[in-house]
């Protein structure tokens, strides 16, 4: 399997780099431990690290696994913004014989997800805060949805996805006669400290 990088395939090689670079530097492992608890050359683990390189799915797996973090932790570019949109084209893939894998989003969370299947009309839903600490992950399976925080709305469309804080005011509005969408409420164990 390969992991390919859409959309900008060189920005999604480096972000893979940088995250491993960044995660082995932090264990305090060499190039030369790493690439040996891999099963790879120092010079391909070097290549990756700089960005140049386009490692399998079984050479990520390796490396997730040497380094302690998953797989997610070293496709995902980072600091994530505020609202994350992943468009249908976008994010890397892990492509294998008969499984196609895109990376929509990584959400760190101890709590509950509750996963919806949603419809969404042709007119616009206000939705106040809900609890601090919740966050909402939205996958467009059907036509087109505007939601996110009330002063920054994103459009998306069939296969785009979107990811935002929850517990500032959102909204939703289905842009076609049919909008479809898988959509994750994410509350955490406890609210955060402070709040709540």
């Amino acid at each position: 399997m390969m992991v390919r990088m859409q959309s900008t395939q060189a920005d999604g090689a480096k972000a893979a780099g940088r995250n491993v670079h960044r995660y082995r530097t932090a264990a305090g492992l060499s190039l030369a431990d790493l690439a040996a608890a891999c099963g790879i050359s120092k010079t391909t683990l070097h290549g990756i690290e700089q960005g140049a390189g386009n490692p399998t799915l079984s050479t990520l797996w390796a490396l997730a696994t040497a380094l302690g973090v998953s797989l997610g932790e070293l496709l995902e570019p980072s600091p994530a913004p505020p609202v994350t949109v992943v468009r249908a084209a976008d994010g890397p893939r892990a492509d294998g014989d008969s499984v196609h894998a895109r990376l929509l989003h990584r959400i760190a969370l101890r709590g509950t997800v509750e996963i919806y299947a949603i419809e969404v009309d042709d007119a616009e839903q206000a939705s106040e805060p809900h609890l601090p600490g919740v966050e909402e992950c939205m996958v467009v399976t059907g036509g087109s949805i505007r939601t996110g925080p009330s002063d920054t709305p994103v459009e998306l469309s069939e296969g785009d996805s979107a990811h935002f804080a929850g517990g500032a005011p959102h909204l939703y509005r289905g842009l076609g006669e049919r909008n479809t969408a898988v959509l994750l409420m994410l509350h955490p164990a406890e609210p955060p400290a402070g709040r709540g």
